[in-house]
Order: C-alpha cells, then structure tokens, then sequence
C-alpha cells in the first residue's frame, strides 16, 4: 500500500505547529511543518501534499495572498484556512480566493479532522 501524502501546515505559531504535529500524529497523519511563507515558498511540494493548513496572518506575509498565488499557480491541493483573526472580510476572501475550507481558531480536533476528511477525501489515510 503506499504511503499516504503528508499535510502541511503553514503558520507562524512554533507552539501551534508542534500541537497540530501532535494531534495529527495521533490521528495517524504525517505532517510537514512550515513556520514561515519563505521556508514554504523554497521547501512545499505541494504535488506532495495531501491538503495545506494555511493560517492567515504569517508575519510579514499574507496566507490570502499565498492562497490566491497558489490557486493562480494551478495548484489543485485542498486549502484549509485556519486563523484567529476572524472577519466577515478575511472569510470572504478566503472563500472567494479559493480555499476548500475555513475554521476558527481554537478549532476543536473533531471539527478539524473532519474537515481534512472531507477535503482530501481520498488523499489522506493513515499510515
């Protein structure tokens, strides 16, 4: 059987990438962690990639602007919008941007995973 694509996980929190390591290591999943929009930019292959948790507000970096760059690229892998800083206005530009799916952070780990599910359906098993 081969090996299920990991998720990655782009967002600025060093502690929330480990937790969301932890728990989707739990759960079964692989992770590739980024930690900032230049070590994604030179580092993803989201060919690679079963879905991209995508946070929103990464330093100097606009996750909307990663996700419009992404899906003017082609790139075909589900996008999960993960941020703290919710608005009407950054929804809506998420979903009109592209993105499979958009949560709230705290996310509960029932609501996530089945998110991630329902996004790469086929894409992500466990190990």
């Amino acid at each position: 059987m081969p090996a299920a694509k990991p998720i990655h996980i782009l967002d600025d929190d060093v502690d929330y990438l480990k937790a969301m390591k932890r728990l989707l290591g739990v759960h079964g999943l692989q992770v590739k962690a980024f930690s900032s929009a230049e070590e994604f930019q030179k580092q993803a292959n989201l060919d690679d990639a079963s879905c991209l948790i995508l946070d929103i507000h990464l330093g100097a970096a606009s996750g909307i602007d990663i996700l419009l760059e992404l899906v003017r690229s082609g790139v075909t892998t589900p996008i999960v919008i993960v941020t703290a800083s919710d608005s009407d206005a950054v929804r809506r530009a998420a979903v009109e941007g592209g993105c499979d799916a958009y949560l709230q952070k705290p996310v509960s780990a029932k609501v996530l995973l089945d998110v991630l599910r329902s996004v790469a359906t086929s894409k992500i098993e466990p190990r």
